[in-house]
């Protein structure tokens, strides 16, 4: 995930130290032996602590006992403590753990990352579990009406617009692979560009809305899509790194236990995730609240 948004801190990881980790693995057991405890972390990031809540609710209506190691930090903080054991489940994101695990890959769309993450994971001891449908990646987005008009639903379509495109996004974007040159290397599609420096934020969306600009960069996972009935297009070529939810696990953890999360993975949808953020930011509910109204609606817990 991208670092601004998950915030690492020494007292975050300090903490994690304390609790989670100290020095003992704690390891999954079916939920009739009550002696164990399933350690959960989440990330420094609203919507993975959210995530991560589902699976610990999950496995309590199952009888598994959980103890939530939330709010962790960035990957440096907590990935160390998920390789050594201390940390038995974790709510990751495919792309960007294989980069970290395997940093000479070239898997860019979703298959195929998942179908390296599985060996890389088996590498470290530890195994990843289905992933989700949901994802929280970079994404071009334009407007609704825009989408209507030249009948957008991939970036591949963008080659149909007639009028000219400006794209916006930070400063930096101008240059990087995911911006204009990369548009036009991997799609063949030609865009001006303009600044606008607050990551896809309401500057961002004012300017779509306006039509000052046609084509921004928005995580998939962002409130903001939903809130402004914004479109998200299809990359069918991986001009973004594929990043799904995907659930890591150590090899403590039981099929009983797996079979629940896999679950709660299957049923999120990538809408549902933006869904799940929307109460968080627009609501300012608690992710337990969250997590126990979404678990109940797909009939995940009574």
């Amino acid at each position: 995930m991208n670092p601004t948004r998950i915030g690492l801190t020494l007292i975050a990881a300090a903490a994690l130290s304390l609790t989670a980790c100290g020095g003992d693995s704690d390891p999954l057991s079916s939920g009739d032996k009550g002696g164990d405890t399933i350690v959960i972390g989440s990330q420094a990031y609203y919507s993975n602590e959210i995530i991560a809540e589902t699976y610990a609710q999950a496995l309590e209506a199952g009888g598994f006992k959980v103890d939530r190691q939330f709010q962790i930090g960035q990957r440096e903080a907590y990935l160390p403590d998920i390789e050594n054991g201390s940390i038995d489940l974790f709510p990751e994101y495919t792309g960007p753990l294989l980069q970290v695990w395997k940093p000479d890959t070239t898997a860019r769309l979703d298959e195929d990352v998942y179908q390296e993450l599985v060996p890389a994971a088996e590498a470290k001891g530890l195994h990843v579990l289905d992933e989700s449908p949901a994802t929280d990646q970079d994404s071009y987005v334009v407007t609704r009406a825009f989408a209507d008009k030249y009948g957008l639903k991939t970036i591949d379509d963008l080659a149909k617009v007639t009028e000219p495109m400006t794209f916006g996004a930070n400063s930096e974007a101008e240059s990087r692979p995911n911006g204009p040159k990369g548009l036009k290397k991997t799609y063949g599609v030609d865009v001006k560009f303009t600044p606008i420096e607050d990551s896809g934020g309401p500057l961002t969306v004012k300017a779509l809305k306006d039509n000052t600009i046609q084509l921004a960069i928005i995580y998939t996972g962002d409130p903001s899509i939903k809130k402004n009935d914004l479109v998200t297009l299809e990359d069918t070529k991986g001009l973004f790194l594929a990043s799904h939810v995907v659930p890591v696990a150590s090899k403590d953890v039981d099929d009983k236990a797996a079979g629940i999360i896999n679950k709660v993975s299957a049923a999120m949808s990538p809408d549902d995730l933006v869904e799940l953020d929307s109460r968080s930011v627009d609501e300012k509910l608690p992710a337990s609240t969250i997590a126990k109204d979404w678990l109940k609606k797909e009939g995940l817990v009574s």
